[in-house]
Order: C-alpha cells, then sequence, then structure tokens
C-alpha cells in the first residue's frame, strides 16, 4: 500500500520506486552520520580548542581541500565508481575507530579532569590540558568537515551519473526525503544518548554505520537491474575520450562559466550560512557546556531536518518540477535574503536558531535535489571531478571566506559586526542571484538540445 501511494505519488515504476528508495536509504545513513558527527564536531572542538578558535579552523579545513581532492580525482581515475564508496568507507570508518579510541582515554580524552574552564575577555572558555588532545581537536574538526563535503558529493555524483533528468525529476525528492530521515535520526541519537553513553561511544557506533554504507552500496549494485543505472546519454558521448588526471576537475570549474555559476550558488549560501551558524554557535556556548552543547546543537540538527521531512511530505519537490530548475534556483536566496533583515533587527538566540533552521531545512529540502540536476547534463570528469573541486573546495573555501567575516566578531563592538556581516550578505545575494538565472538557462538548453554543457 504504501509503495503504492509513492509511485503514484512521485510518478515512478516499480523498479524506478525500488532504486530510489534503496538510494534514499543509503543516503539517510550518509547524512545520519553526519548530522551524528556535526554537533559533536563543534561540541568536542570548542571543548579541547576553545571556541575563538572555530574561524580559524575553517581555513585549515581549506587547506586540507585540495590534496583531498587531489586523491578523490585519482581514484575517480583508478577505480569504478561504486568502488570509490568502499575504499572512502574503509577510510573514515577506520579513523572514526582511532579518534573513538582517543576521546574515551583516560589521560587525552574527555573526562572533566582533562578540561581547563576559564574566563577571558568576559567570555567563559574551555580548553584541554593537552596539547596532544588539542591536535586531535583540530584534526577532528577537519574530518568531520571532510566527510560532509566528500561524501556527499560522491554519492550525488554516483546519482545522477546512473539517472535520467526526467527520472531525475521525480526521484531525486524521495532521495532528499531519506537524507532528511537521517538527518534526523542522527542528532537525535546524540540528543538522547550523548550524556548517557559519552561521545566516544557515539563516535564508535558512526565508524560501524560508516562501515556498513559500503555494503549497502555492494548490495544496491548487485540487485539493481542494469537500465536502471544508465544515466543521462547526449549526442556525443560515443566518442572517444582522453584519460585525465586529478588536475582536469580544477581546469574545468576554472574554464567553464556554467560550473562557475554554480560554484557561486553553492559558495555564497556557505557563506552567508557561515555567518549565521558561527552567530549561533558563540551565543549557545555562552550559556551550554560540554555534553549539554553537544546535546542543544544535536537539538538543533534534529529539528533542521524535521522541518526539511515536513516541507517534502507536504510536496515541496512538487513545486520544483512545476517551476523548473531556473526559477526553483531563486528560491533559497529569496529566503536568505529576508533572513539577513529578520537577524539584522532582532539578533537573540531563539531568532537566529529559527532563521538557521528554516535557511538549512529550505536548503536540504528543496535546493539540494535542484542543485543536483545541473550536473545531469554534462560529462563523467564533471560529475567526479569538477564537481570535487567545486563542492569541496568551493565549499571549504567558501567557508573560510565566511570565518573571515567571523574574525570581526572579536576585533569591533557587536552592532558594527552585525552590520558588515548584513551588508556583506546582500551583496553576496545579488550576485547569486545572478549566477543561478544563468545555470538555470544554461542547464535548460542543454537538456532542450540533448547535449553536454560542459
Amino acid at each position: 500500500m504504501i509503495t503504492g501511494f509513492l509511485s503514484r505519488y512521485y510518478g515512478l515504476n516499480k523498479e524506478e520506486l525500488k532504486k530510489f528508495l534503496f538510494l534514499g536509504l543509503i543516503f539517510a545513513f550518509t547524512i545520519g552520520i553526519y548530522w551524528m558527527l556535526r554537533p559533536l564536531k563543534d561540541s568536542l572542538f570548542i571543548t579541547l580548542c576553545c571556541k575563538t578558535k572555530i574561524p580559524y579552523a575553517k581555513w585549515v579545513s581549506l587547506a586540507v581541500v585540495v590534496p583531498l581532492s587531489m586523491i578523490y580525482s585519482a581514484i575517480v581515475d583508478r577505480y569504478p565508481r561504486h568502488r570509490i564508496f568502499y575504499v572512502l568507507c574503509t577510510i573514515y570508518g577506520l579513523l572514526a575507530l582511532m579518534f573513538a579510541y582517543v576521546f574515551a582515554h583516560p589521560v587525552y580524552g574527555l573526562d572533566p579532569v582533562n578540561i581547563n574552564n576559564f574566563v577571558e575577555n568576559g567570555k567563559q572558555l574551555s580548553i584541554h590540558t593537552q596539547l596532544l588532545s588539542r591536535i586531535f581537536g583540530w584534526a577532528w574538526y577537519v574530518y568531520v568537515e571532510s566527510f560532509g563535503s566528500l561524501m556527499v558529493v560522491l554519492f550525488w555524483g554516483f546519482a545522477a551519473d546512473t539517472t535520467k533528468p526526467e527520472t531525475a525529476k521525480r526521484g531525486f525528492g524521495l532521495v532528499a526525503m531519506g537524507a532528511q530521515v537521517g538527518g534526523i535520526f542522527g542528532p537525535w541519537a546524540v540528543t538522547n544518548y550523548v550524556v548517557r553513553v559519552g561521545e566516544a561511544v557515539l563516535t564508535f557506533c558512526a565508524a560501524i554505520a560508516i562501515f556498513l554504507m559500503g555494503v549497502m552500496i555492494f548490495t544496491f549494485m548487485k540487485t539493481t537491474p542494469k537500465d536502471q543505472l544508465e544515466g543521462y546519454k547526449a549526442k556525443d558521448d560515443g566518442k572517444a575520450k582522453v584519460k585525465t588526471g586529478f588536475m582536469q576537475g580544477a581546469k574545468l570549474l576554472v574554464s567553464q562559466p556554467y560550473l562557475l555559476g554554480i560554484l557561486a550558488i553553492i559558495s555564497i549560501f556557505e557563506v552567508i550560512n557561515t555567518i549565521f551558524d558561527f552567530k549561533l554557535k558563540m551565543l549557545a556556548g555562552e550559556f551550554y557546556k560540554g555534553t549539554a552543547l553537544s546535546e542543544y546543537l544535536s537539538h538543533f540538527g534534529m529539528w533542521v531536518n524535521i522541518i526539511g521531512l515536513i516541507c517534502l511530505v507536504l510536496g515541496i519537490s512538487n513545486i520544483g518540477r512545476k517551476l523548473g530548475v531556473r526559477k526553483s534556483l531563486l528560491m533559497l536566496p529569496s529566503l536568505v535574503c529576508v533572513a539577513v533583515f529578520v537577524i539584522y533587527f532582532n539578533s537573540s538566540l531563539w531568532i537566529i536558531w529559527g532563521v538557521n533552521a528554516a535557511v538549512k531545512a529550505l536548503n536540504y529540502a528543496f535546493n539540494q535535489p535542484i542543485k543536483e540536476q545541473l550536473y545531469i547534463p554534462t560529462s563523467k570528469d564533471t560529475k567526479y571531478k569538477a564537481k570535487a573541486w567545486t563542492e569541496m573546495f568551493g565549499s571549504r573555501g567558501s567557508k573560510a571566506l565566511g570565518s573571515g567575516i567571523n574574525v570581526w566578531a572579536d576585533a569591533v563592538a557587536p552592532e558594527v559586526f552585525l552590520l558588515i556581516s548584513s551588508i556583506a550578505s546582500l551583496g553576496l545575494i545579488a550576485v547569486w542571484v545572478w549566477a543561478a538565472m544563468y545555470v538555470g538557462r544554461k542547464h535548460k538548453e542543454a537538456l532542450d538540445s540533448d547535449s553536454v554543457v560542459c
């Protein structure tokens, strides 16, 4: 009965529904793990290394992105697409086990006796007594950031490469719904169990879940019919292709206006989101400490995904199908523009909480599936290599840029920082709108002419 309803609601046949439900389950694991680790990333970094260092941690993440992008591109050349999942799941799973061991260690771990709490410039701060633990705190932050970027990029590249445009319009909303379910369960696990079992046990559970993701991809490839694994094929797909190196993604990115437009859409959102996020965490850090902060941030993440899931259940993906890609791409910048004004006139913790939740929810539930459709009329190099550079380097780079704005929070008065960040956000939104209109037009032209954009 449920499958029959979903088939009619999304306009999918039996095999297509089975495929997208399976992809939704895999993506639910991916996002669930990330949203389990994300609040722990921030709370543990604040505990181990001090919350004022968050902008600098974003910069360190950027420095790590370039070699990661190179390694990822080299893996794409060497292994079939599904095997890349096996490699990365193994690496990230083993690293999670290592972090779980460190967090549980009696000397270098999270025991309160190892944490030095103090007040500086009227702010309550904390830092681990052991230098090695602080180093692990920085490594932990970069680990979670890279997982959120690389695994999501790989999943959507895999989904786009095995899905035709018309099917994607119907099925990607179902995949996004799986992401929202995972995004609810991950923070829920932290909210309900971080006080009982601690961060180390939750990190160990995340490691097991990462290994299970690899098993799920293996099962998906074995059970999905071959005709359901066929992606978009343009008229020139039969031409011989030259094998490329890991720098091909960067070359494509800087040479193709279409990809630069996608980069602008992703980056500008992340810059503004980083500013919003920093305000939330700084205010939350004044009221909550230790596991209480982990619980608060995970509770926030859970509600972000609950809102996103409600939007999907109410049919927000249908709005995308009716509006088309071009008009749909303009919805998020419009909401963010309103959010900037709301925060400027009222920057209390609950207002910033609500604005952050609404913006993130719309991005995950509506904008993400629309944005991923932009990669369908592109080559394999674009889907895997240029996309990796765009999503990873663009996302991390934009967060570093947003952090560059955030460092002014300690240098100027609060009202001056609020004015600076608001003006910067509004200027970026204007560029965002222009890029969305351009990319949406090029996407439509490619599908109408049955061609590859780049």
